[in-house]
């Protein structure tokens, strides 16, 4: 029994760093696209942001959209104000964005959007979805645009680190740096569909406003919209080149919070479309089977980092190599370190190598707290706050980055 134990545990560990060293190959040797060709046709684009109590930081996020390099005509703002303060309320109306108020018994993004949708009239090509801390690149909207009038239905941009002034800052923004080269550039590169993050993310007006109705996750609701997409037809495209701005999160609390809400989700939708995923396949239907199945089981990078680890440093202190050779695993921690290697630029080792070294152990320790954490964080939101409003990423200015 115990050499069962051993084994199904090697070959699920194996399976989960196979699969995301194969989209870090993928990534790394297949990655670049040709260039989006210019237009000089402007779509009409609905910059949606759901605001939740974000009174600290929505003002300079409306304020950072008014300076895009995009028409003035072409564009709105249209803020879902959620348990925003009058006086904030107030200053918004005098910025000339759409406010859409509302209020909810529990407070979702998905019962913000369709309250939005439903009140909104205007003649809308795309749709927009961004946080309310978001900021986005001066380019960010003529990029999107081009995407869309070469065809593209549902495009997820690059979301990168707004601040990266603490240890924690610094961890959070190479999690996403490599969550965008695994799971968006290399999974189009092997013709598979991006995942999306939630924000940053651009839909067809009519067919994001048909989906959304759709939705009614508390928790995870990205997970179930790119499913409805793709089911619809559409690949999701990510857009490497549009910058959205994203505030990570500074301290160890807000960090476990986090992750005890995504981790919750995605055994949630693993249970939820495990099935129906397995259907799709038999079906050929790899995108769906992919983004139900496949990323919803793969082990978080942490605790497959944590596991590894521990396995390999156990097998070699116990000398027992009756069930799985020490090179086994030896082979498994070397291909997991490659895969998280890869999608870093040599920018972010030079300069922060050592600060995400330094704060590994605890954030390890954070997340094998979380599966005693769990119960309940899928049935209710889990707000994480927000204070910065100005862009502070030394990688930006990198040559070469």
């Amino acid at each position: 029994m115990t050499g069962f134990i051993v084994s199904v545990c090697f070959a699920y560990i194996a399976v989960c760093i196979a699969c995301n060293l194969l989209l870090a190959l993928a990534g790394r040797l297949n990655g670049s696209r040709k260039p989006l060709p210019e237009t000089r046709s402007y779509s009409r684009i609905a910059i949606m942001v759901p605001a939740y109590r974000e009174d600290s930081i929505i003002l300079s996020s409306v304020k950072s959209y008014g300076a895009l390099n995009y028409p003035h005509d072409r564009y709105e703002v249209v803020v879902i104000a959620d348990s925003l303060q009058p006086a904030t309320l107030e200053q918004l109306k005098h910025t000339g964005v759409t406010v859409i108020e509302v209020s909810f018994d529990k407070s979702t993004k998905a019962r913000s959007l369709n309250a939005a949708f439903g009140r909104l009239s205007g003649n809308y090509d795309l749709a927009l979805i961004c946080d309310a801390d978001n900021m986005l690149e001066p380019d960010f909207l003529l990029k999107i645009n081009r995407a869309w009038q070469a065809g593209e239905q549902a495009i997820q941009a690059q979301r990168v680190a707004k601040n990266m002034d603490t240890p924690f800052a610094v961890l959070d923004a190479v999690n996403e740096m490599i969550a965008n080269f695994l799971y968006r550039r290399g999974a189009n590169a092997l013709g598979l569909s991006s995942s999306v993050i939630g924000s940053g993310m651009a839909f067809s007006y009519g067919m994001i406003k048909d989906v959304m109705q759709e939705i009614q996750a508390t928790g995870g609701f990205d997970k179930v919209l790119q499913l409805l997409v793709i089911e619809k037809g559409h690949k999701i495209y990510y857009l490497e080149d549009a910058l959205v701005f994203d505030e990570k999160v500074e301290s160890p609390e807000a960090f476990g919070n986090q992750r005890r809400r995504w981790v919750s989700s995605q055994f949630v939708y693993l249970r939820a479309y495990w099935t129906k995923g397995w259907k799709a396949l038999l079906r050929g239907h790899i995108d769906y089977f992919n983004l139900g199945v496949i990323q919803n089981l793969l082990l978080p990078r942490t605790w497959l980092l944590a596991a590894v680890t521990l396995c390999t440093a156990a097998s070699a202190i116990a000398g027992q190599y009756r069930f799985i050779p020490l090179y086994g695993w030896i082979v498994l921690f070397a291909a997991n370190i490659l895969s998280l290697l890869l999608p870093v630029p040599v920018a972010f080792y030079k300069r922060y190598s050592l600060t995400v070294l330094r704060i590994l152990p605890k954030a390890l320790g954070i997340m094998l707290m979380l599966p005693f954490r769990l119960k309940g964080a899928n049935n209710k939101f889990i707000h994480t706050h927000h204070s910065k409003t100005t862009i502070d990423n030394p990688l930006l200015d990198v040559p070469g980055k």
